[in-house]
């Protein structure tokens, strides 16, 4: 949603960047199991298999601090102070893992990543266990993981086209979102029963062993080498940045992100808050809710990712985008509202479908556009758009949640978000054309090179945004 945004794409398609892939991959045939179609490589089955052994580890992670540092506060500030835990260092380690990732080598990068997030987890474990949990330390050690996140979430971003075809991104990019939210059902689920039976320490060691079964998987994935040349780190930064301005569809891609996630995403961060508030305190009560509410996001994120391709391809990747960014604050509003759990999960479904057909569409929109040798970088600012504006959002609404309510801030935030995009389409149309029209149209046949994904925040090896969240995925 950025001012002045143009097409910006000459009559004969070129964009003036090296690199850009301007030839529109053969379509994918929109019949059958479409989303499944990548299942059919192996690499892309191995690492997919294991980030959703990794991913339902950490939602499991994931609902314990926020129960962990919400039940003895009761304070909707500590809850968002998680979030920057995992986001804010994307601000500084994103963009160079972006320049490193057009340079390097990216199985080592990948494994050294994971072990480090790991041992992390590890210590996290040791400190909830030994009664030195105060929100305070957890929040230090959340931001350490998220540090290591941040560094090799640009390569993780870049290896997808080592996995599959261009043809088959827009199922991939759906599969890796799937999988991301698969952890939301499970992890959430896995996560109550565990802290009830076992305590808080059990459900970090067990994020700590997940990243091994990433490791294990990047064993037996060939991943070719980087496309960049090795230049020095802020001339890369700058030729990076210089070719995700000039081309339209990513400029207008990152502006769109930092928006939806300042405004709009918080209410990820903030799903404890609304669970304390419907739990009416009780730190068992607050985490079960936690819980049942992560789980319908996540299955609503998973139904959606699953619809994003078959839809994409009858109606159009222009139309499936703007269609879910017109229904996410409606979907916000009817969520601000509940009153009861079940309500509360309803709603959340929905919005966990609509959310996801943004993130997906915004984030693949930049994978399909992004010239070949600035793929990690361009990438990079992506993640930071989202891993930025999610925390900053998230740390902004926290103590006006403190004062009027959850219910009537996230209203607040959803009328904020009609109003944003509402002026953009009738201030800067060049901006609406760059995300839904492009060389990729609103056709049919088109759909499979404007495919959805997530932030996270894709799924998979692709950065979690809770972690991850996302993504805010």
């Amino acid at each position: 949603m950025m001012p002045g945004s143009r097409n910006g794409i000459s009559r004969d398609g070129q964009t003036g960047i090296p690199g850009t892939h301007d030839e529109l991959p053969p379509p994918t045939p929109a019949h059958g199991l479409t989303s499944l179609r990548p299942l059919r490589h192996r690499s892309f089955a191995l690492l997919w298999t294991a980030g959703l052994v990794s991913t339902i580890r950490s939602r499991l992670q994931s609902v314990a601090f926020g129960a962990l540092v919400v039940s003895p506060t009761a304070q909707a500030t500590w809850a968002v102070l998680g979030a920057p835990g995992p986001f804010l260092p994307i601000g500084l380690l994103a963009p160079v893992g972006g320049a490193l990732a057009d340079r390097l080598p990216r199985r080592p990068m990948l494994v050294t990543g994971n072990l480090a997030a790991a041992a992390t987890a590890a210590l996290l474990a040791g400190l909830v266990a030994s009664g030195h949990d105060s929100p305070g330390a957890v929040v230090v050690l959340v931001t350490g993981q998220g540090s290591a996140s941040a560094l090799i979430g640009p390569f993780q971003q870049a290896i997808l086209p080592d996995l599959v075809p261009r043809s088959e991104f827009l199922a991939a990019i759906s599969l890796n979102s799937a999988q991301f939210n698969l952890g939301r059902i499970a992890g959430p689920a896995l996560a109550g029963a565990t802290v009830a039976a076992f305590g808080y320490p059990v459900a970090f060691e067990a994020n700590a062993v997940s990243f091994l079964a990433v490791v294990v998987a990047l064993a037996f994935v060939r991943l070719g080498p980087p496309a960049g040349r090795a230049v020095g780190l802020f001339t890369s930064l700058r030729s990076g940045f210089t070719a995700a301005r000039r081309e339209p569809s990513c400029r207008a891609a990152i502006a769109s992100i930092a928006v939806v996630a300042f405004v709009a995403s918080p209410f990820i961060a903030l799903v404890p808050v609304m669970a304390h508030h419907l739990a009416q305190g009780g730190s068992r009560a607050t985490a079960q809710i936690t819980a049942l509410l992560t789980t319908a996001q996540g299955a609503g994120a998973v139904a959606g990712a699953l619809c994003l391709a078959p839809l994409a391809a009858h109606l159009g990747r222009g139309r499936v985008l703007s269609w879910s960014m017109v229904l996410l604050p409606p979907a916000l509003l009817a969520y601000s509202a509940v009153q009861t759990r079940w309500w509360g999960t309803a709603a959340l479904f929905v919005v966990g479908m609509v959310y996801i057909g943004v993130l997906s569409g915004l984030s693949t929109l930049v994978q399909l556009r992004a010239p070949q040798a600035y793929r990690g970088r361009v990438l990079s600012f992506f993640l930071v758009a989202l891993g930025v504006a999610y925390p900053v959002g998230s740390l902004v609404q926290g103590p006006i949640i403190d004062r009027i309510g959850i219910g009537w801030t996230t209203a607040g935030s959803a009328l904020l978000l009609s109003l944003v995009m509402a002026v953009t389409a009738l201030w800067w149309p060049g901006v609406r054309r760059a995300l839904t029209d492009g060389r990729a149209g609103d056709r049919a046949g088109q759909a499979a090179d404007a495919v959805p994904a997530s932030p996270r925040a894709a799924g998979g090896l692709a950065a979690r945004p809770d972690s991850q969240d996302a993504g805010v995925a």
